[in-house]
């Protein structure tokens, strides 16, 4: 098996946790090749700090391979961990000054995939930064279910077992998130926002 390949089927990701619970450093290290990247993209995203999101992310994988003999194969090894480093951050982040808020999403995931090209330009680039401003404004648990959601590609379900909240509250969440980033973004004009839908357009 290939530990630099960007996918990892659910029976692999299974074996492979079979093996680490029996202390085998090969699988150990290629469940932290597997999913360190995305665990930190959306570790990032929340914290806003490489280093403390460096930090972060090894404090879960610890936490995570400490306790691996409680995790039950019901669920993606991967939305666990999610689980794990979600808490990690909501304790860091309670150490901070409380944030507020809340946040049209398709505009969360424009830095992927085909679209990357697209967002070359200096206004481009300025549009999304402005994008991700608005994220940050989020409470932690909102930002957390836009994050894993639109960016991320978990399902409600998935979101819900990671955030630790019912799925109830996380459809209201991401209803909510929607309509905190109309206002937010209200001040764009709307003539940024019809060079942004063109370039994404020409690159479909």
């Amino acid at each position: 098996m290939d530990a630099n390949s960007t996918t990892l089927d659910r029976g692999s990701e299974a074996r492979l946790v079979e093996r680490a619970k029996a202390n085998d450093p090969v699988a150990l290290r290629e469940l932290i090749d597997f999913h360190k990247d995305r665990l930190f993209g959306f570790i990032f995203r929340m914290v806003r700090d490489h280093h403390e999101a460096e930090d972060i992310c090894q404090d879960a994988f610890l936490k995570a391979f400490a306790s691996l003999h409680t995790f039950s194969s019901e669920y993606r090894f991967s939305t666990w961990l999610f689980t794990i480093g979600y808490r990690v951050c909501l304790n860091r982040l309670r150490r901070r000054r409380p944030t507020g808020g809340d946040i049209d999403l398709a505009s969360l995931s424009i830095s992927d995939g085909a679209v990357s090209d697209a967002l070359e330009s200096e206004e481009a680039q300025r549009l999304r930064s402005t994008v991700w401003s608005a994220v940050d404004q989020l409470s932690p648990p909102q930002k957390a279910t836009v994050l894993l959601f639109y960016r991320h590609g978990l399902g409600c379900q998935e979101v819900a077992r990671v955030v630790q909240l019912p799925l109830a509250t996380v459809k209201s969440h991401l209803h909510r998130a929607r309509a905190k980033l109309r206002e937010l973004l209200e001040p764009l004009h709307a003539a940024d926002w019809c060079e942004l839908r063109n370039r994404v357009s020409r690159t479909g």
